[in-house]
């Protein structure tokens, strides 16, 4: 008898090697390092836990990874020739792995389209504050713009990115309001602060590259300077939004986190602001945040019962 289904197989099977492919340009560790702000977010204005609540935080989760994952994959096609000439990036580079331009584009109209279908149903604000989260995205990377390379203007996409990425969680649940802003402005300022210890830790390739970056133009030791003032900023906030209620009190804790920080940060300038020192530092800032993030929860969760 002829093996008739063999085929089919051996079809299924290319297909999932073509979507592994695909999906090693996704960026999964920095995709999902993005994801506690919009989930964050819903938490803060959801109020009573429900099944119904449960689901749609489920779907927010899947659209939120969508759209994060297209502002990646959108930055490294853009910026694919130049991460070839980085040592530090070109064996990451989508056509290193042989994948092409045009299935890369593909795949970011893909992503776009699933995360705006996912969030349509939840009303008008969530889906024009994806979209806004969108063009901040190609307004950044896109070669008509590339304000990537337009120093200060750079800092303050990432501001309003951080935001928005926040009210895209919280308008879930609740109206926008003087709470959401609050509370939004601390991911707005931890968001700015990260990438502009990211530029300082890509001086080098940034600078061969000639893309004026905010450490290209100002300096690397500037541009990490200004970004732990940002972390700084950021955890003051939220530690006084924590005295006066206005997020869980258990949060006062930010302060005993932050001398860690400040530890770290110091050991890091001292020893000298290379790639590696520098990726180091941003590993154990992201646990400080993901501890903080945890105490979120917690908090809610406490209130609520």
């Amino acid at each position: 008898m002829l093996p008739v289904h063999e085929p089919a197989i051996g079809g299924q099977q290319a297909s999932m090697r073509g979507f592994l492919r695909l999906s090693s340009c996704f960026r999964l560790d920095e995709v999902l390092v993005l994801q506690g702000t919009p989930l964050l977010g819903a938490l803060f204005s959801m109020g009573r836990l429900t099944g119904a609540r449960c689901l749609d935080l489920l779907v927010l989760a899947i659209a939120s990874f969508c759209l994060v994952a297209h502002v990646f994959v959108l930055n490294d096609l853009c910026g694919a020739s130049a991460d070839l000439r980085d040592p530090n990036r070109a064996r990451r580079v989508f056509m290193a792995g042989g994948i092409g331009r045009r299935q890369v584009g593909g795949l970011c109209a893909l992503l776009l389209a699933l995360s705006l279908i996912l969030i349509a149903p939840f009303g008008p604000t969530p889906l024009l504050i994806a979209l806004a989260i969108a063009t901040l995205s190609a307004l950044y990377s896109a070669p008509m713009f590339q304000m990537k390379g337009v120093p200060l203007i750079s800092s303050v996409l990432h501001v309003l990115g951080g935001l928005l990425h926040f009210l895209l969680g919280y308008s879930l649940f609740g109206a926008i309001d003087g709470r959401s802003l609050a509370i939004g402005s601390f991911f707005a300022l931890t968001f700015a602060a990260g990438h502009l210890t990211h530029e300082a830790r890509d001086y080098g390739s940034d600078r061969l590259n000639r893309i004026r970056t905010n450490a290209v133009a100002f300096g690397p030791g500037r541009s990490f300077a200004a970004g732990f003032l940002l972390f700084t900023a950021a955890d003051v906030l939220l530690m006084v939004l924590a005295i006066r209620g206005v997020v869980p009190r258990v949060l006062v804790l930010v302060a005993g986190l932050y001398m860690l920080h400040l530890w770290w940060a110091l050991q890091t300038l001292l020893a000298g602001l290379t790639f590696e020192n520098i990726r180091q530092l941003q590993v154990r800032y992201r646990a400080l945040y993901a501890i903080i993030g945890l105490l979120m929860v917690a908090g809610m969760i406490g209130a609520a019962r």
